[in-house]
């Protein structure tokens, strides 16, 4: 199926995408998007992640395509642009959920073998958990649990629609259940 934007070239594309023309964002994913996906997955190295990065590219662009300026760019040396932001922030996050993990796996430390009536353990294992999870997940879980989020808000503060953070707090809760039936399984008499 083709459509009138196969014709166009890519200046004429960036003015629909700037103008606003949800066919032109049809047509610039699908001319640059495995672009994109290449630059994340060979930077992120997990094609989840990858496919996040790729998702919040279109996203930013478009919420930004009035900030667009054809003279500055072409729009694919633009999507490029925002894709290296984009998988700077996957990293920033991977580092972050790291940290997380680093101090309270010293606060379990610095508790010694006592496990306080606080949760401190059932903290300590959330974390670890969190950190085998890909960047937006984990950052999803992160806002739903830690900063007590709804859906809504972490959708407003990462940029995602609500159906794709329901998701990820779906398939999250469903990854994090079954590792630990298993790490509970081989334990129990």
């Amino acid at each position: 199926m083709s459509t009138a934007f196969d014709a166009m070239d890519d200046q004429e594309l960036a003015s629909a995408f700037a103008a606003g023309d949800e066919r032109a964002l049809r047509e610039a994913y699908a001319r640059w998007s495995p672009l994109v996906f290449r630059l994340a997955l060979r930077s992120l190295g997990e094609r989840g992640d990858a496919e996040d990065v790729t998702q919040q590219v279109y996203i930013s662009a478009w919420r930004a395509r009035a900030t667009y300026d054809a003279e500055r760019a072409a729009l694919g040396a633009w999507l490029v642009g925002i894709t290296k932001h984009r998988i700077a922030d996957a990293h920033e996050a991977r580092a972050k959920a790291r940290r997380l993990q680093d101090t309270l796996a010293a606060e379990a430390f610095a508790a010694g073998d006592a496990l306080p009536d606080d949760g401190l353990a059932e903290r300590v294992m959330v974390a670890e958990e969190l950190e085998r999870l890909e960047p937006v997940p984990r950052k999803v879980m992160q806002l739903a649990f830690y900063d007590d989020l709804s859906h809504s808000e972490i959708a407003e503060a990462m940029g995602l629609p609500i159906g794709t953070v329901k998701s990820h707090v779906r398939r999250s809760l469903i990854r994090l259940r079954r590792r630990w039936e298993v790490d509970d399984g081989p334990h129990r008499a």
